[in-house]
């Protein structure tokens, strides 16, 4: 039926890095982890799932040290075990890991406006282009979804794959993918229906 859920996915953005506050491309599955102001998140984004009252059957995470830090403290609030997607990594930036937007421009002018403006190219040439990465997003929330009908789950992944995640539900073009703004520590939450989904809210990040 047009109105049955399927499922409800609270996703969670995991807490800060080094890299967070200048915004740097990253890859790394292994670095950075979780900084102090990181962990300060991770607890106030549980404290808030606690007091919300937020329910789950089940728990996922990406596989980067950071979501699994994240995931870890988020599963003794439930007393649950967590389950990795190895899949659902963040988009490959290639020779841009580490590096700032302003960098990239400045480094390497003619490729920055080819990365803002064209989303079916890969940018760098050993990345992986916009349109791929929500596609592939999309996929493994497809079949998330298809596993858990009627569940209530959770899943500690990297902003970008919730913009990427937001993209697809909506039908945004992945275009507009860096226009989305995802704070670390944050919630989003998606109902995901038989032929449409909604998002109930996006970044919220506890005071």
């Amino acid at each position: 039926m047009y109105f049955s859920r399927k499922c409800k996915i609270t996703f969670i953005s995991h807490g800060a890095t080094i890299y967070s506050d200048e915004n740097r491309f990253s890859d790394n599955l292994k670095y950075p982890p979780l900084s102090d102001a990181g962990q300060y998140e991770v607890d106030k984004i549980t404290e808030y799932l606690r007091l919300r009252g937020i329910k789950n059957d089940r728990i996922y995470t990406s596989p980067a040290t950071r979501t699994i830090q994240t995931a870890q403290v988020i599963a003794k609030l439930y007393k649950k075990n967590y389950e990795i997607l190895d899949e659902l990594t963040p988009r490959k930036c290639g020779a841009y890991n580490g590096l700032t937007y302003e960098q990239i421009e400045e480094r390497y002018p003619d490729e920055f406006v080819k990365l803002i403006n064209d989303p079916a190219v890969p940018t760098p040439a050993d990345a992986e282009s916009l349109n791929d990465f929500v596609k592939r997003v999309s996929d493994i929330i497809d079949k998330v979804v298809n596993n858990n009908i009627s569940n209530r789950i959770i899943i500690v992944t990297t902003p970008d794959v919730i913009k990427a995640a937001i993209c697809s539900a909506l039908n945004i073009p992945a275009s507009s993918m860096p226009k989305i703004y995802i704070k670390t520590g944050s919630a989003t939450q998606i109902s995901y229906f038989e032929s449409w989904q909604s998002l109930i809210y996006s970044d919220y990040t506890p005071l």
